[in-house]
């Protein structure tokens, strides 16, 4: 199995009505590409200073389903609008589970 965390710091603006759409558009996600396994995002909870804003983890069977989704026309939709316009910094890492 693969993990997929991804984690962002929004602009400076970036305000709470477009973190909850960002949220609402990664909830249908999974409805919408079947290999993503499990699914979890949210925003920081602002318990340590240094922290990123928002993260997303995904499971996939392999790193073929994980690309599959990478490049979904659905994701890469939800990129393109909620989060490539709006954010400062992404960082990412995929690896196996065992």
């Amino acid at each position: 199995m693969i993990r997929h965390v991804v984690m962002f710091r929004w602009n400076k603006g970036v305000d709470a009505a477009h973190v909850a759409a960002t949220t609402a558009a990664f909830t249908e996600l999974p409805g919408q590409i079947p290999q993503i396994r499990s699914y979890a995002f949210g925003a920081d909870l602002g318990v340590a200073p240094t922290n990123f804003d928002y993260s997303v983890t995904g499971e996939f069977d392999s790193v073929d389903s994980f690309i599959e989704y990478r490049d979904h026309p659905a994701h890469q939709t939800l990129v393109q609008q909620f989060i490539v316009p709006h954010v400062s910094e992404r960082v990412a890492v995929q690896f196996t589970v065992s």
